[in-house]
């Protein structure tokens, strides 16, 4: 095998707050140097002779997954108005294809679609491979109908940087508009339908401004409805469900205000600040109309770490408050969304997510039960405002996704779809639990354990581990279901997460404890996770490999620094591994917005203190053995950009690291490549890689 890419030092001195670190490959940053780009396609040459002997096994596993997939399928159909919207997906097509058909006046039982049988009255919106046709790249974005549903608006990504492209086709005559609107964020249409709202980003890539798009106008004539000028917040927008008012919500990680437009008056008329942003302060917001009043349900942190519910007048939303519930610790109120004749509170309590319906009348909570130990539940798609029924989301780790409808009259869950799994898969056959680690200094860490019964409990014997963390920005990786993780269980691998803290899976001081200051116990965590499934028999360091992606690609770094022993290989996605360098500079896209997140290290010597001692780039050891390592990076990726895990790559080489790779797609974004057999088959790469790093390989 040929050796592997060696980058070139080329010193660049970094100074702050009197240290200097000399930055070897900082030059890696210029992504359009033929030099640069020579050096990623080496590497990719390198990856792909390192894995040859894992080509069949790769094959091997897409058959699988493809085999388990029932490739011709729709979605279960969601009303708005007079229509079921639908998309279904076609044997051999990459992509969605987005649908319609008739409503009856009366009937709010969606149809049931059978694959491959025709859709009476089925009207095809937009099919995404045909948007996607010429192209090596594509995302949709947005995808709005207006309310009277003669108009469609949708947005495309063809580079994967995020910056979307949006047109409308007027639905009556099939007709593709003149409109078209470049390096948009979100967009969607006004209630009238003769608008179009959308934002855009500065260029930190941070969303800062409303536009309105009057259709059939020049996009120069624009008008500019809000913009925030703070570099630390970022700007969203939407319609309540009610068609009332306009939101215009701006934020960063632990501030929020929202502006109210009331649509009555029209689209251009004075956005209303509703409370004032205070720092720590997040909120947000809900219209609801009880007793004929217009009110709005808040749910604030004001005083209330885990968030407490509370109702004002929409017409003087300062006024006086009413609990509805009050803060509660250890229950973390995550959502609200109201409808007509109630609500439904999103919350997380012992780590796990519950829903409720809350009673206009009685402010009483009715939880929805369901009778798994672990799994994740939540409101899904219920665009309409008055509805017999209210769309449901649920998933496990060993049950497929589920779509239930609550009958609102008789309290049933109605069983709409699960997401079949062809080749007889049996959730029976297989396992999952919560264990307990404990950190270093005595906090509890939870662990979610997946497995398949007939190669015994975890513990029962020494068993091949993959264990996946995240713990940054209060995301919770709650329990889900896949189908190309079968591969690696009907293997005998035991599949495991780490519920670290800096996500949000215990609360929100679970988040609190692992961000800024505390960041390194998310690392030690992780570390705690691993040597507790060693000493409790599941594993052994030969037999454990760790992943993670994004922020969960910082914790890969760092916990490859600091216990390299306990990991037999780490595969690092898109892994923010250069991390005081990319919060050092205010001009890289969404650094000033992450200050809150990780801490200012440009203007506070402690944080970039604290910030060097735990940066994988800047730790990297001399003389120490590495597991396997595998970073996975897309060039166009606008929030974890290439030249980090290239930087940490070749550093890791350096120090004489002996085994590591990077496998860069050349046209891909954050998410990796698009389309859902390239995204197969880049899964069944990465697992190749895991399987045979843990000695399972075929």
């Amino acid at each position: 095998m040929t050796q592997a890419p060696i980058a070139d030092r080329r010193p660049t001195p970094r100074t702050h707050h009197g240290d200097t670190f000399q930055d070897p490959y900082e030059w890696l940053r210029e992504k359009d140097a033929p030099e640069v780009i020579a050096h990623l396609q080496a590497e990719n040459a390198h990856t792909e002779e390192a894995t040859s002997h894992l080509a069949g096994l790769r094959e091997t596993l897409f058959q699988e997954i493809k085999g388990r997939v029932q490739e011709t399928d729709l979605s279960v159909p969601t009303r708005r108005g007079d229509w079921w919207y639908y998309s279904r997906t076609e044997e051999g097509s990459q992509y969605a294809i987005h649908c319609r058909a008739a409503a009856s006046p009366d009937d709010w039982t969606p149809p049931v679609l059978s694959p491959g049988v025709p859709v009476p009255g089925e009207t095809v919106l937009l099919d995404g491979n045909v948007e996607a046709e010429g192209h090596e790249f594509f995302s949709l974005g947005a995808f709005d109908t207006t309310d009277d549903a003669t108009r469609l608006l949708w947005s495309t990504d063809h580079e994967g940087d995020e910056l979307y492209t949006v047109r409308v086709k007027d639905l009556t005559t099939g007709e593709t508009l003149p409109d078209e609107i470049p390096n948009t964020g979100g967009a969607f249409f006004t209630p009238d339908g003769t608008a179009v709202l959308y934002t855009t980003r500065d260029d930190a890539w941070r969303p800062d401004t409303l536009w309105l798009h009057r259709l059939g106008t020049p996009v120069d004539d624009d008008v500019r409805l809000f913009h925030e000028p703070d570099e630390k917040f970022w700007l969203g927008a939407g319609i309540t469900r009610s068609r009332r008012y306009l939101v215009i919500g701006v934020g960063s990680s632990i501030t929020s205000e929202e502006h109210l437009v009331d649509l009555r008056d029209g689209v251009t008329s004075e956005a209303k600040v509703v409370w004032p942003r205070k720092e720590d302060v997040e909120y947000s917001l809900e219209h609801a109309v009880v007793d004929g009043e217009d009110r709005l349900l808040i749910l604030h942190n004001d005083d209330a770490l885990d968030f407490e519910l509370v109702s004002v007048p929409a017409d003087d939303p300062r006024g006086a408050r009413r609990t509805i519930l009050p803060h509660e610790p250890g229950r973390r109120l995550l959502g609200v969304d109201a409808f007509r004749d109630f609500a439904t509170v999103e919350y997380r309590s012992e780590g796990l997510e519950r829903v409720g319906l809350l009673d206009y009348s009685t402010d009483a909570v009715e939880d929805i039960a369901f009778d798994e130990p672990l799994y994740s539940a939540g409101v899904g798609g219920n665009p309409e405002w008055h509805s017999p029924f209210l769309r449901l989301g649920y998933a496990s780790f060993v049950r497929p996704g589920t779509v239930y409808d609550l009958d609102l009259s008789t309290r049933e869950l109605v069983l709409r779809k699960r997401v079949p799994v062809l080749g007889g898969y049996d959730a029976d056959a297989y396992g999952q639990e919560r264990a307990w680690a404990t950190a270093e200094d005595g906090t509890r860490v939870p662990i979610s354990l997946v497995w398949k019964k007939e190669f015994g409990a975890p513990g029962d014997a020494v068993r091949p581990v993959h264990l996946y963390g995240y713990g940054s920005y209060e995301h919770s990786i709650d329990p889900g279901f896949s189908v190309a993780r079968l591969s690696e269980l009907d293997r005998g691998v035991v599949f495991a997460v780490a519920h670290v803290r800096g996500g949000g899976e215990m609360g929100r001081q679970w988040y609190e404890d692992g961000k800024l200051l505390h960041k390194r116990n998310t690392f030690t965590d992780f570390v705690a996770c691993a040597q507790h499934l060693v000493s409790t028999g599941v594993t052994s360091p030969d037999r454990l490999v760790a992943e993670g992606g994004s922020a969960g690609g910082l914790l890969m770094g760092a916990v490859a620094n600091l216990a390299p022993e306990l990991f037999a290989g780490v595969l690092a996605a898109v892994p923010f591994v250069d991390a005081l360098t990319t919060i050092l500079d205010p001009s890289l896209p969404l650094t000033v917005i992450e200050w809150d997140e990780w801490g200012d290290p440009l203007h506070d010597r402690e944080i970039y203190a604290y910030m060097k001692s735990y940066s994988p780039y800047e730790n990297v050891r001399e003389g120490v053995r590495y597991p396997r390592i595998l970073a996975v990076t897309s060039l166009n990726d606008s929030r974890v950009h290439y030249v980090e895990p290239a930087k940490w790559v070749a550093r890791l080489r350096e120090a004489g690291a002996a085994d590591v790779l990077l496998k860069c797609e050349m046209v891909a974004g954050h998410g990796g490549v698009s389309g859902r057999y390239n995204s197969w088959r880049e899964r069944a790469f990465e697992m190749a890689w895991i399987l045979d790093t843990l000695g399972v390989a075929d």
